[in-house]
């Protein structure tokens, strides 16, 4: 078996809200939905070597029961390896919520975080080499 890639599926509120933010603030591509048109339940946004995938709550679900008890945003981040660090944070410091300002960590990268607009935190990181 080969693992090739993960591409998380955040359970949500509002897909159309959700894939606003991340096309219009974050600059991904939205590049499928579940309708077509219309109020979304599903959506899958990309660019370069990151693909995510939002479904709406109730129709998550309904098809995980287990993931009832959990709330939106979870107790977990996303860990975005990106180029150019310092150009990301310029352009997002005043169109998102910053959870956690641009630093150099222990290990020697440089990081920041935001909040998005369901409450998941996105660490993006650039590595010291």
């Amino acid at each position: 078996m080969t693992y090739k890639n993960l591409s998380p599926n955040f359970a949500i509120k509002d897909v159309n809200k959700t894939v606003d933010f991340y096309t219009n603030v974050l600059g991904l591509n939205c590049i499928m939905t579940v309708p077509e048109e219309g109020q979304f339940v599903w959506a899958m946004v990309q660019v370069d070597g990151l693909t995510i995938m939002f479904q709406e709550q109730k129709n998550l679900t309904d098809e995980y029961p287990q993931l009832e008890k959990y709330l939106i945003g979870g107790t977990l981040t996303f860990y975005i390896n990106v180029t150019d660090i310092q150009k990301h944070y310029d352009n997002l410091k005043d169109k998102a919520t910053i959870a956690k300002d641009l630093h150099t960590t222990f290990y020697g990268a440089t990081d920041f975080a935001i909040e998005d607009c369901n409450g998941y935190i996105l660490t993006f990181s650039q590595s010291a080499d």
